[in-house]
């Protein structure tokens, strides 16, 4: 069984066992009791479970029957239950992949785990933003996941190899990472090698999640305008422009008008980035309101409870609470950090009109 001590946990809200122990993310067995635990993806809750006579886990949290996704009875890689009453064998999150890596090799199965739980961190936050999350098996403009590795092949038998990489990125709906984001320290000498200061897996998942949310909420939309208005033309060339950026590096203004180095080279990875951003902002104000955080005597903003971003009365003071409370846990965060000797966790600055365009995705989550 997987526990959260073995993992690259991402504790998003916690739960309580039945025996009143902390539940996590990740967890899929109670350190307390040793119930088995599972997330119920119909409510977005971990739960305790206990096993009937026919096999059945019944969950505490709603008293439903459910079943284990393959992926978690046969592999462990998942803790995700199927309701008894729906006719699958994968998760919801584990039927979007449809492309593993080779297990046949000893450390990519602990590299797959890493890949399908930072997936179902995405999924737990597109899912509580009530954002349409539907696979190309249902649909054919859904969404589905590859997890693929550079692969090597050697010239007419002899020992000079051609190598073959896996980009990272998203085409009509199908989001590929390279296996090797899962590896930490391949993904820091990537790190460096693009002069970057933030590569996170997790941070992959949501930047590419935007590509495809963007042929969703802004192409073919009245809100096209208003997206060209902000973020610039994306009807120029891509290809051009990566060739530049990766020629010539970023407009040396950048910092002045988006949120990272990379933003600046086409609208629509400024697009993927203040999205990526704007899904750090909302997770992790919802942790740290979890934990009861306070700064300056005011508990943090839960983004991602069900009333907070549909309320009648939410309005532009509202939005601005929100980045006030970014901007105070992101500094409480580096400071901390900086203590420790390590990274900033956001070294990142916000400028208007960085702000300026998270609002516009806020207003575009709200309103789908």
């Amino acid at each position: 069984m997987l526990r959260s001590h073995d993992l690259e946990d991402y504790y998003l809200k916690t739960y309580t066992c039945q025996c009143g122990n902390t539940l996590y993310f990740a967890n899929s067995l109670c350190l307390n009791c040793q119930r088995p635990v599972g997330f119920l993806s119909d409510i977005q809750v971990i739960s305790s479970c206990d096993i009937n006579a026919q096999g059945q886990w019944i969950a505490t949290a709603n008293g439903r029957a459910y079943r284990q996704c393959r992926n978690y009875s046969e592999s462990n890689i998942c803790n995700w239950l199927i309701p008894q009453e729906k006719n699958q064998t994968l998760c919801d999150s584990c039927e979007l992949t449809v492309t593993i890596p080779d297990l046949s090799k000893n450390e990519n199965k602990k590299l797959w785990f890493r890949m399908e739980q930072a997936k179902r961190h995405l999924l737990y936050t597109l899912n509580k933003l009530h954002l349409p999350v539907v696979g190309k098996r249902e649909a054919a403009d859904g969404m589905s996941f590859r997890f693929l590795e550079d692969q090597e092949e050697a010239i007419f038998g002899r020992e000079l190899t051609v190598k073959n990489t896996v980009i990272t990125g998203h085409s009509d709906g199908v989001i590929t990472i390279n296996l090797k984001e899962a590896e930490e320290t391949k993904r820091l000498e990537m790190r460096e090698m693009m002069n970057e200061r933030y590569r996170t897996l997790i941070g992959h998942f949501r930047h590419e999640s935007g590509h495809y949310y963007w042929d969703k909420l802004v192409k073919n939309s009245k809100h096209l305008d208003d997206f060209r208005a902000l973020f610039g033309d994306e009807r120029l060339n891509y290809q051009q422009s990566l060739s530049r950026y990766y020629a010539e590096g970023p407009a040396q203004d950048w910092y002045q008008h988006c949120i990272s180095a990379y933003a600046s080279m086409h609208p629509w990875e400024d697009w993927a980035e203040t999205w990526a951003h704007y899904l750090h902002m909302v997770d992790t104000l919802e942790t740290a309101n979890e934990y009861e955080a306070s700064l300056e005597n005011k508990a943090i903003s839960n983004p991602l409870i069900e009333e907070y971003p549909y309320s009648p009365s939410f309005n532009e003071k509202t939005f601005d609470t929100l980045l006030d409370d970014w901007d105070k846990l992101t500094t409480l965060l580096n400071a901390l950090n900086r203590s420790m000797g390590l990274d900033d966790a956001y070294p990142f600055v916000l400028t208007p009109p960085a702000r300026e365009k998270l609002h516009f995705i806020h207003l575009l989550v709200r309103e789908s």
